[in-house]
């Protein structure tokens, strides 16, 4: 198979998925489709030294995520500090970011599983595969990231309470 058809099966395959697991994280469907064409921008850039193109995609599309969040949330302070109204479509930091704040802080190693599992709903064996790790390694690592999950939650209700 030649590299553009190879290239073409993969986006036809996997681009209705990538588009639908960051439209869980960014809760738009115009901005999960763009994420997931600059995630497949980036691959096509990289793509004669890419082994694995499926997790380069979830991770490329996940820190493309984390960067939009941030943009998001310097965009709210900078309309705070103007002392204008509030734009309607940017959500307050308190409105289920701080979870994800706290994903986007684990290691690498940790994030992309948890954003596998749980947002995209992928099954252990596929991340194992997708990822190139046993499924136990797979599961050690959900259980890590979620003990830190856990105690950062702990933290914040701490310092809240």
């Amino acid at each position: 198979m030649s590299g553009d058809a190879e290239a073409a099966e993969l986006f036809e395959t996997f681009y209705p998925r990538l588009a639908g697991w960051c439209r869980g994280l960014v809760d738009s469907d115009a901005v999960a489709h763009e994420i997931a064409s600059e995630a497949f921008t980036r691959l096509w850039s990289r793509w004669s030294s890419v082994e694995e193109p499926q997790p380069y995609l979830y991770t490329s599309a996940a820190n493309i995520v984390k960067n939009h969040w941030r943009s998001r949330d310097r965009e709210r302070r900078a309309v705070q500090r103007l002392g204008s109204a509030p734009v309607q479509d940017v959500p307050p930091a308190d409105e289920g970011t701080e979870i994800r704040d706290l994903v986007d802080a684990l290691p690498e190693r940790l994030r992309v599983p948890v954003l596998l599992r749980y947002y995209a709903d992928l099954p252990v064996a596929e991340i194992a595969l997708t990822l190139r790790r046993r499924p136990g390694t797979v599961k050690s690592d959900l259980y890590k990231a979620r003990e830190r999950l856990r105690a950062s939650l702990r933290e914040l209700h701490e310092v809240t309470t």
